[in-house]
């Protein structure tokens, strides 16, 4: 049986640039979708957070509007409350990757607060690229890859191919000019290659043992293309 680690955002506010504090957490489908995948294909699922912190859902993401309808919305909201591991998180700093058979990082705004600059993230990402293992990021959560720094100053993903939440995105969803920066351009900034995909329709990239996506959509196809690896 695989065991796969989420790694979650421990934030639950995004600060803006006028220093105003935007509420969010993770993003509900992102970390549902590929929960309900990996079970379902018999994983064994640890989430971590920095600190340990029980993670927040992101409130919006609750919506029925971003869930298809109510239904929709009831549906993700009862799988993540049945997901008791969300609950119990173990801490980032102590986990051991050599236990771990795939790591996984939700998005949602939360990662732009804390796993952007999170050290231990950062060499644990590192450390998760150069064992080959399947390392799968989605929408917001490339943030992440903002901390993976070597020594000599240059960032780890620098050179790869990624997918991540989208400038025009973070237009139409009414954040780019509030943000401190915008995710596809800072990424780009440290060297990554961003592959922008059509706004909210599903883009997955695939590079080595990298596997990232774009936005919520993106969700379940990355979860499947890491069980193909896993199988």
């Amino acid at each position: 049986m695989s065991k796969i680690l989420f790694v979650v955002t421990g934030a639950d506010h995004w600060t803006l640039a006028d220093g105003t504090r935007h509420p969010t957490g993770f993003w509900a489908e992102e970390a549902v979708a590929p929960y309900e995948a990996f079970r379902k294909a018999g994983a064994e699922i640890v989430v971590a957070t920095p600190g340990g912190v029980v993670p927040t859902v992101d409130k919006g993401s609750l919506a029925p509007e971003v869930n298809g309808g109510q239904e929709g919305a009831d549906r993700v909201a009862a799988a993540l409350d049945a997901a008791d591991e969300f609950r119990h998180p173990v801490r980032l700093e102590d986990v051991d990757l050599a236990g771990y058979d795939a790591v996984f990082y939700p998005g949602g705004h939360g990662p732009m607060e804390d796993l952007a600059v999170d050290a231990t993230s950062g060499r644990l990402l590192i450390d998760a690229l150069e064992s080959g293992k399947p390392l799968a990021v989605v929408c917001h959560a490339p943030a992440a890859l903002l901390a993976a720094t070597r020594p000599d100053g240059g960032n780890a993903f620098a050179g790869y191919r990624v997918a991540a939440f989208s400038d025009a995105e973070e237009a139409q969803a009414g954040f780019a000019d509030k943000a401190k920066w915008l995710l596809q351009t800072r990424l780009r900034e440290a060297g990554v290659d961003v592959r922008v995909g059509e706004p909210w329709a599903p883009n997955v990239v695939v590079d080595r043992n990298l596997i990232t996506g774009q936005n919520p959509a993106s969700s379940a196809p990355l979860a499947a293309e890491v069980l193909g690896r896993l199988s």
